[in-house]
């Protein structure tokens, strides 16, 4: 349908279609133009969400993509960009939130359940640090570093210095492998061997260093590699 959204019969709008039969019946070009809100350069906000998916990119390729490549599509200037990556960003912490922010982490699963949703589509290695009190439960996570993971970016001394500050019992690590492949390289054994010394030093144990590449993961104190 040609012209701009407002002058389309209520029924084809995205807006109403919504508001009459729910967000399930949109396509994603449909929720997408919703999220852009305004056209641009002739285009309407569908014709640009069109653009987006253009070269056949699904909702999960454009949720990895960068401000800067997203700008580089056709009518997607800095504030839609920001528009998007924060309508993702949203997305990705609510499938993260499954249960209370303070869940007990029991298992390596409950971790990857959390962190899964927040790290398997950052186009960089990503260092977060969970904190927890003596029950095991999460007081927070907080993202250290980004960029190549090894013994010169992930320093014992910013790991425990959060973790001191937070009045942490215990700490995981957890990263992402971008490659897609959840094996621990000779960089992540040898972060893990000084994190672990580190905290016996100071008194905070690390329980575990979880990897997390897509929707997998490995957990290096599952493996054994955890001294």
């Amino acid at each position: 349908m040609n012209g701009p959204i407002k002058d389309w019969p209520a029924g084809e709008r995205p807006r109403e279609k919504m508001l009459r039969a729910g967000a399930n019946v949109l396509s994603d070009a449909e929720l997408l133009a919703l999220v852009l809100r305004t056209g641009g350069g002739g285009l309407t906000a569908l014709d640009l969400a069109r653009g987006l998916m253009g070269g056949g990119r699904s909702l999960r390729d454009i949720g990895t993509m960068t401000a800067g490549e997203l700008m580089r599509v056709r009518g997607i200037g800095a504030a839609k960009a920001v528009e998007l990556l924060a309508a993702f960003e949203i997305g990705r912490r609510v499938q993260a939130m499954r249960g209370p922010a303070s869940a007990v982490i029991r298992t390596p699963e409950d971790v990857a359940c959390r962190m899964i949703p927040l790290l398997r589509d950052r186009p960089i290695e990503v260092f977060t640090l969970l904190v927890l009190d003596a029950k095991n439960a999460v007081k927070c996570d907080l993202e250290l570093s980004a960029g190549t993971l090894n013994a010169s970016l992930v320093h014992p001394r910013e790991v425990f210095k959060a973790a001191i500050d937070r009045m942490a019992a215990s700490v995981i690590v957890v990263h992402n492998h971008p490659s897609g492949n959840p094996e621990p390289s000779r960089e992540d054994i040898e972060v893990t061997r000084q994190l672990a010394e580190a905290g016996r030093i100071v008194g905070i144990p690390l329980h575990d260093h979880i990897i997390v590449a897509g929707d997998r993961y490995t957990s290096l104190a599952e493996r054994g590699l955890l001294p």
